[in-house]
């Protein structure tokens, strides 16, 4: 069931890229990077440029206790912690929106928010340019907290699927989600480097079926091979560490690592793997 709120604004981006690639008959392509890794001004120069080959961009709010995430991510973010302020995020979401027409969704852990205070960040991210946000960890508690402060910024909350949860329990999570739903292309951590799972196909028809919402698959997807494999039947395909790992083996040309990456990726989700994966 999907709720009675009509996005407009910057949220409408994330509709728009997401009808748009269903349009061209495949997925949209999300990039994600932790705002300020490596550094401030390296960070923002490798956006722009996962920007430019990217349907979706997701900024992630950096968290001493990223405990969903793997080892790419988790060093990454701690090098992003070094002087993070919430303020980069809001500027560097604002500096895409400006010269971008990707959607911009931030992927962040419950703290960061609640001790920001979560309408000022709602509305904050709405004014930059944010389409929404995922919010992995939103502890049931908190879940109508959020869910006003997005409803009333126009914000989409992005929530996360559980792998085996009931229909019951799924329809219940799309009350509560808009713009789309995520789902683990595999189990385990961020960059676990698994095959994807033999089930993601059925599964996505599932949480469909269930919710009537887009579903994008991320949380496991490692090579442009895997992304194209996955484009044929999810609505989005979101890749995270494996353009960190390009960037990390590139510390002296992290942002041209990552358009790089990029471009590999998009290339696999519109027209099928690069001939070098």
């Amino acid at each position: 069931m999907i709720t009675s709120m009509v996005p407009s604004g910057p949220a409408a981006r994330l509709d728009h890229v997401l009808a748009t690639s269903r349009a061209q008959q495949r997925a949209a392509l999300g990039l994600y990077l932790p705002v300020n890794y490596p550094t401030r001004s390296a960070s923002r120069e490798a956006l722009h440029a996962m920007a430019a080959h990217a349907d979706l961009v997701e900024l992630g709010v950096p968290h001493h206790l990223p405990h969903m995430d793997g080892p790419v991510i988790q060093q990454a973010v701690a090098q992003a912690l070094t002087g993070f302020q919430m303020r980069d995020l809001f500027a560097s979401t604002a500096e895409l929106a400006a010269h971008t027409s990707a959607a911009l969704l931030v992927m962040s852990y419950w703290e960061p928010i609640r001790a920001f205070g979560a309408t000022a960040f709602a509305h904050m991210l709405a004014d930059a340019g944010g389409a929404g946000a995922l919010i992995p960890d939103l502890p049931p508690a908190a879940v109508p907290q959020w869910r006003a402060a997005a409803e009333a910024a126009g914000l989409h909350t992005v929530n996360l699927a559980p792998p085996h949860a009931s229909r019951a329990r799924l329809a219940d999570l799309g009350s509560s989600t808009t713009g789309m739903l995520y789902a683990p292309a595999s189990p385990g951590l961020t960059g676990n480097g698994r095959p994807l799972s033999p089930y993601l196909p059925r599964q996505v028809r599932r949480l469909r079926e269930c919710t009537g919402l887009p579903v994008a698959v991320g949380i496991g997807i490692s090579t442009p091979d895997q992304a194209s494999r996955v484009s044929l039947f999810a609505d989005a395909a979101v890749v995270g560490s494996a353009v960190i790992r390009r960037m990390q083996a590139s510390p002296n040309a992290p942002a041209a690592a990552a358009a790089a990456a990029a471009a590999d990726f998009a290339e696999a989700v519109r027209h099928g793997p690069p001939h070098a994966a």
